[in-house]
């Protein structure tokens, strides 16, 4: 799956840059005193992003944790489809444990479209067969019908990202309520500006874990695919 550059930088990076550059440009722009009613449209658009912003960030929180969830069933599934191959022909069962392998490869690759023609395919080849070990081929093709569910979730979590127009409305109350907080006049005491530094840092930064959280580029959703990869790696003998 293709991935803005945005998203492979990692958090820290990210935090260290906008802390500098913030700091930085607190000292060259002009500030200012604002009007009470100002003010007050200040925190009307604060408010507005937090309470915007949480329920989106916390909905993709969630959805990383459903999708490792669906993961691990799915990799327990196909772990009982391999072990279900094992009295099959020799031929047989590396036929079709070959296109598990293909499967969980594009899966775990996040090429969902061509991971779901080989599972369609995989389901033709069982329900088409017509040789000796057709009772194994038949309860093969159970356990592989019966993951459907599984899949039915992955793809439904993969396609639960962030709207275009929660994006827009995000981007226009984060960036209303950036400007306010470099504008704003709070004195020239170092302290106070790093201080400001760091809380433009901080509004900026959830817009940024939301990007990775969105795009499965953060941390704690990089780990999801592992259990497909680890029955790769081991040749189907484990999962974790």
């Amino acid at each position: 799956m293709k991935t803005l550059l945005l998203t492979k930088i990692r958090l820290s990076w990210y935090f260290m840059f906008f802390a500098v550059a913030y700091f930085i440009a607190l000292g060259l722009i002009p500030r200012y005193t604002f009007e009470p009613a100002t003010l007050a449209l200040f925190s009307v658009n604060s408010f507005l992003y937090g309470f915007y912003i949480s329920p989106v960030l916390a909905a993709q929180k969630a959805r990383i944790e459903d999708l490792h969830r669906i993961v691990r069933a799915e990799a327990n599934a196909v772990f009982a489809m391999v072990l279900s191959t094992k009295k099959m022909p020799k031929a047989l069962r590396t036929s079709f444990q070959d296109t598990f392998t293909q499967y969980l490869k594009l899966s775990a690759a996040e090429k969902h479209k061509a991971a779901e023609d080989t599972y369609e395919e995989l389901i033709s080849r069982c329900v088409e067969y017509k040789g000796e070990s057709h009772e194994d081929v038949d309860k093969l093709l159970d356990k592989v019908v019966a993951n459907q569910q599984n899949r039915t979730n992955m793809t439904m979590q993969m396609a639960n990202k962030v709207y275009s127009n929660e994006w827009m409305i995000m981007l226009v109350l984060f960036s209303i309520t950036l400007t306010f907080i470099l504008l704003i006049d709070t004195g020239s005491m170092i302290a106070i500006r790093v201080v400001t530094a760091l809380l433009a840092t901080g509004l900026t930064m959830l817009m940024i874990n939301l990007l990775k959280l969105n795009t499965l580029t953060h941390k704690k959703a990089r780990s999801v695919w592992e259990p497909l990869k680890t029955l790769i790696e081991t040749r189907y003998y484990r999962i974790d």
